[in-house]
């Protein structure tokens, strides 16, 4: 995984594969030497984009503490330890609904200006950091003005607290907008995108997260034409139904949104690629992306160190863009 790419009209230069963070400090990262080997290998398999988000696994209990931003501290506390914030390329993400209440609506954005200052404010904190390469709006508020949401990210480059800024869960409407207005204010506009994409997501039901956005239709065509903003996919594995499917079968994925007879078509084809090409069905899976009519750079949540060298490889391989087609 030694290239590294270049996001257009920006100086990152970040690698192929982005690392997930979600399950920092709960499946892995809970003590300084598992974060260290975790982040480590990574990094020793050529990555530096590390992503966060500062609600992610707040609505897990770890030792019955709901934590807010506990990846971001572990990742935080890694940098430090390791002195190398210069050498990653960081990402977080704020205005997501909290999950602190028992009763939480996925519905209630918090995308003000106080409320982004405050996740801000909260991660440059957890992450021990003066500033975010990239800073997302985790969600989107329609009742906000797009101009409005654009100056607020604007005044936080200005205040050096963030280099750049992006979107995740927008609409195609809303991200034209929002570079529309950058170009007439002369402002770089947001650098990249993380919405739902993955080989299995054109033929998948609906989430019951109707929050989460797919890059399906008017925001696929947006893509195909938008270059400077980057597509960074999130679900990447497709929550693992291609190895579900290559372990066990249709009856293991058979209550999985992905079960739809495409989709299953799809499973067979990937079990036929691994052994196509000798590997992973990960590899299969991660190598759809370099099929798309766009650049995309996909984040992946590893579960040990194997499953990030694993991961790693895929960009080695020189995967025919035909054998994607179904």
């Amino acid at each position: 995984m030694e290239k590294n790419f270049n996001i257009p009209n920006t100086d990152l230069y970040i690698s192929p594969m982005g690392m997930g963070t979600v399950d920092a400090g709960v499946a892995w990262g809970r003590d300084a030497a598992s974060a260290d080997s975790m982040f480590g290998t990574f990094v020793e398999a050529g990555g530096n984009l590390i992503d966060c988000a500062h609600v992610y696994s707040d609505w897990i209990a770890v030792d019955g503490i709901h934590e807010v931003g506990r990846c971001e501290r572990v990742t935080g506390e890694w940098m430090k330890r390791n002195k190398n914030r210069h050498d990653i390329v960081l990402t977080s993400k704020g205005g997501h609904p909290v999950f602190t209440n028992p009763h939480y609506d996925l519905h209630i954005n918090r995308c003000s200006k106080a409320d982004m200052r405050g996740d801000l404010e909260g991660s440059l904190e957890l992450l021990q950091t003066d500033y975010i390469d990239i800073y997302f709006y985790h969600r989107d508020d329609p009742r906000i003005p797009v101009e409005e949401m654009v100056e607020t990210m604007q005044d936080f480059i200005r205040e050096g607290k963030i280099r750049y800024f992006a979107v995740s869960n927008w609409t195609a409407e809303r991200q034209k907008a929002a570079m529309d207005y950058c170009r007439k204010m002369g402002y770089r506009g947001p650098i990249a995108d993380q919405a739902l994409l993955n080989l299995g997501a054109k033929y998948m039901n609906p989430l019951a997260d109707d929050t989460m956005l797919a890059c399906k239709g008017d925001l696929y065509e947006y893509h195909k034409n938008e270059l400077d903003t980057l597509m960074m996919p999130f679900m990447g594995n497709a929550s693992g139904f291609f190895h579900i499917f290559a372990a066990k079968g249709e009856e293991g994925v058979k209550n999985s949104p992905y079960a739809t007879p495409k989709n299953l078509e799809l499973a067979r084809r990937v079990v036929e690629m691994s052994k196509k090409y000798d590997c992973a069905i990960t590899n299969v899976v991660l190598g759809y992306f370099s099929s798309e009519a766009f650049p995309c750079v996909p984040l992946y949540g590893p579960f040990n160190e194997e499953s990030i060298k694993e991961a790693a490889r895929t960009f080695d391989i020189k995967f025919d863009k035909n054998d994607y087609n179904i």
